[in-house]
């Protein structure tokens, strides 16, 4: 267990991660989170640090879109990256997410930005860091999160074939330099956010390049509504 507090996590990532888990580093990550979550106010709920891999496990994931910390405003964050809880207003970056669907592939996106939906069809929402001060973005950076999520893009970029990853503004597309590009799809492009959008993002079409890519490998495609 990371910290003495309910923690879901399935168990096709326990078996993936084991190794990780038993690193000295990984020791002093679950310290440091822990004491974190004692004296401040941290986010995600504990409940959902890992959401985005209980929620995808490892044998079903098709596609991974990189994200780079979680959101640091009250109730926002619920562990799947550029996802926030229901009921909420949806951020800038997932408004232009949602507009680049539609243009892409001529569909009205749900209003919700809670992004289970795409989760439960394959789609790992995997920040690089899974945990965060409220209010101080990236505060839990090098703390040893990355190591931990590399190790994730690690073992599908491994183990896994044919899968899309979609790798929005250069933190993630850093991250992304040990994917194997002869077994997978590695989509690039500009940041969705407000700032970046424009110069690359808005026309990347990779919605429709997912799809076409998952049908020509004999996968079902994303429903991205």
């Amino acid at each position: 267990m990371l910290i003495p507090m309910q923690i879901r996590l399935d168990p096709s990532w326990k078996r993936e991660l084991k190794t990780e888990f038993e690193k000295p580093y990984f020791a002093e990550l679950r310290a440091f989170v822990r004491d974190a979550y004692g004296v401040r106010t941290v986010y995600p709920p504990p409940s959902e640090i890992f959401h985005a891999l209980d929620a995808c496990p490892f044998d079903t994931v098709e596609v991974v879109i990189l994200g780079q910390d979680p959101y640091h405003g009250p109730k926002q964050a619920n562990g799947l990256s550029f996802s926030v809880h229901e009921g909420l207003r949806i951020p800038p970056s997932l408004q232009n997410i949602f507009k680049e669907i539609n243009s892409d592939l001529s569909i009205k996106t749900n209003p919700s930005g809670d992004l289970d939906r795409w989760a439960k069809q394959g789609v790992l929402l995997l920040n690089a860091t899974l945990t965060v001060e409220g209010g101080r973005p990236g505060s839990h950076q090098r703390h040893g999160w990355e190591a931990f999520t590399d190790a994730i893009v690690n073992a599908l970029s491994e183990k896994r074939e044919h899968l899309v990853f979609l790798l929005w503004g250069a933190y993630a597309q850093q991250k992304g330099e040990v994917i194997d590009r002869a077994k997978h799809l590695v989509l690039t492009s500009p940041h969705p956010s407000p700032f970046s959008a424009d110069r690359g993002f808005f026309g990347c079409r990779h919605f429709s390049k997912t799809n076409t890519y998952l049908k020509e490998h004999g996968k079902k495609e994303i429903d991205w509504r």
